[in-house]
């Protein structure tokens, strides 16, 4: 079975993280199984209002498609619902966006039963604004009684309908899991629990650090949105004499849809519950200060962006020798307050001995000075370089 290719689109509105090569959205692209045919960018003051790009920088897509063969158009922005119509139409092919892109992908990774949930509630959004072009086939229906309302109306509406229902049991269904996750949270707050989440941007090595760190065996690989479930497994840490509750989620990723924030609040709370935020950054990523924004931006939409940090620079085996910190453990300003920082690579293990030690410290001031627990009140899992 041919994989099939597509053409990747971005327009440059002036925006200062405007990713130029679209390699990026090439990355999203292949892990969603499509091969990339070409790449198209332009400028613009404003977007066009019927076509995005404009009818010219269309007419280019459209013979470009036909001289390489693609079968579908990816464009790296959002766009609206008659945007993608009318696209479709004047190309005569597929035409999606960066938004049903990412959530193909989910789709295809989760594996948890509410993995699954968050993804059919956010495709449900997603799809609810862009009805009336599924439904094309159906404009030779008059709709209505007394043949009044327009092509297919009636059609569309029970449509609507049923994706209104369809959204409302999801999200039921979603708070069921919401009340199991918020009961095991009070559980550990009983058993006094510290809870440190691993957050980042997608693929910068959550799940490679969280592995290194207990020795889970999560699923790692170097692509983007590799895991979608939230893993959580306890951590024993010998300086502080205790053990705490380690968990890696979901990646994220520059302009993630609000769709997928929402849909995803019940995993992404864990992070907003913590006691501490293990924020991952790729250090060999030239972009990483345009990623740390933007995960800081997320956390600020799931309201925790007062839990306190500590950012874990990684893959620092894969930095150039010239780009090296001199010192793998210091500060820097975030957001206007100076937060701790230290260099690590998950894959060679190196800074990870430190890291254990930073977060005993941080864990035993966090608590404010309480003595040491017994190890045994936690299933231990050590660190293979404790």
């Amino acid at each position: 079975m041919s994989t099939p290719s597509v053409i990747l689109v971005g327009v440059d509105f002036g925006a200062p993280h405007f990713d130029a090569p679209l390699e990026e959205l090439g990355l999203l692209a292949q892990t969603a199984g499509y091969s990339v045919a070409d790449r198209v960018t332009c400028k613009r003051r404003a977007p066009d209002p019927a076509l995005f790009v404009g009818s010219g920088k269309a007419d280019e897509i459209k013979l470009l498609a036909q001289s390489t063969g693609a079968s579908e158009v990816l464009f790296d922005q959002s766009l609206s619902p008659a945007q993608q119509r009318n696209l479709e139409r004047h190309l005569g092919m597929p035409v999606n966006d960066r938004t049903l892109l990412i959530l193909e992908i989910f789709a295809q990774r989760a594996r948890s039963h509410e993995g699954k949930l968050q993804v059919e509630l956010a495709r449900l959004q997603y799809l609810s604004t862009r009805l009336v072009r599924r439904w094309s086939h159906l404009e030779r229906q008059s709709g209505g009684i007394g043949m009044r309302g327009g092509p297919g109306e009636t059609q569309i509406e029970l449509d609507r309908r049923m994706i209104g229902e369809s959204i409302k049991r999801t999200k039921e269904r979603l708070e069921k899991v919401k009340k199991q996750r918020a009961t095991q949270r009070r559980q550990r707050e009983r058993r006094d629990t510290f809870s440190i989440s691993l957050v980042g941007y997608t693929n910068a090595g959550k799940s490679s650090l969280f592995n290194g760190l207990v020795k889970a065996r999560a699923y790692a690989a170097d692509q983007l949105f590799a895991t979608l479930d939230t893993t959580t497994r306890q951590l024993y840490l010998g300086e502080a004499g205790r053990s705490v509750s380690l968990s890696d989620t979901v990646g994220f990723i520059r302009d993630l849809p609000h769709g997928l924030v929402d849909a995803f609040a019940a995993t992404l709370q864990e992070a907003a519950d913590a006691d501490l935020l293990l924020h991952i950054v790729d250090a060999s990523n030239p972009s990483h200060p345009e990623q740390i924004a933007s995960v800081m931006s997320v956390l600020n939409d799931i309201g925790a962006e007062q839990v306190p940090q500590i950012l874990v620079f990684n893959k620092l085996d894969a930095m150039d020798e010239a780009n090296r910190p001199h010192v793998l453990s210091d500060q820097m300003e975030l957001d206007g307050q100076p937060v701790s920082r230290i260099y690590v690579s998950a894959k060679t293990g190196e800074g990870l001995p430190a890291l254990r030690a930073l977060l005993a410290a941080r864990v035993m001031n966090l608590k404010g000075g309480q003595g040491p627990m017994s190890p045994g009140a936690f299933p231990e899992i050590e660190s293979p370089l404790s």
